[in-house]
């Protein structure tokens, strides 16, 4: 059975945010078309959500707006199993008790989505693979940020997403093609 992973689909990534991610809301469109799937399949759906610790910056911090999950998105009652998870690192496995409610539910492959794809969702993945699970990720459905670095130069956010998928391809994980995206949605 696959679960679908929501990582960090929270309001701080919007162009309101402290964190803003310039394809947010084309991502949000995404998730939310997994998410009906998910719930017409009645397939599990972890919702995750990041929360800094006190002496980190002032996003995320509970509860304030920006770190409440995007608008329509969150547990439901009425479909298969779905349960929120927080965490203060970037990977959703650690110091959560995710893989627990995964093996209870026969859970064997996930497909995940969400915010940053160079840090929560791409840490997430290899913790993930890291304790056998199978790993899909829907590139439509993920985003990040602009990196500069004076040393190491500098990406545009697409650069970085694209990057950090490239390197999770490489480790095992499933990228969804376009066409492979369509078809999961239909």
């Amino acid at each position: 059975m696959q679960a679908l992973i929501v990582v960090d689909a929270q309001n701080e990534f919007s162009d309101k945010g402290q964190r803003p991610v310039p394809n947010h809301a084309e991502a949000i469109k995404q998730i939310h078309m997994h998410v009906e799937r998910a719930r017409k399949d009645k397939r599990p759906i972890a919702w995750i959500r990041h929360y800094n610790r006190p002496d980190e910056s002032p996003a995320f911090v509970p509860g304030t707006w920006g770190a409440e999950l995007s608008p329509g998105l969150g547990e439901a009652a009425g479909f298969g199993p779905e349960k929120s998870f927080t965490k203060d690192v970037f990977g959703a496995f650690t110091g959560t008790a995710i893989e627990e409610w995964l093996r209870s539910l026969n859970v064997e492959s996930l497909l995940i989505a969400g915010f940053y794809a160079h840090m929560c969702v791409s840490t997430s993945s290899r913790e993930a693979l890291m304790r056998g699970f199978e790993v899909s990720i829907d590139p439509l459905a993920t985003g990040s940020c602009d990196l500069e670095d004076e040393v190491l130069g500098r990406q545009s956010a697409d650069e970085v997403r694209c990057s950090a998928l490239l390197h999770l391809k490489q480790m095992g994980v499933n990228i969804l093609r376009e066409e492979a995206v369509t078809n999961v949605i239909a």
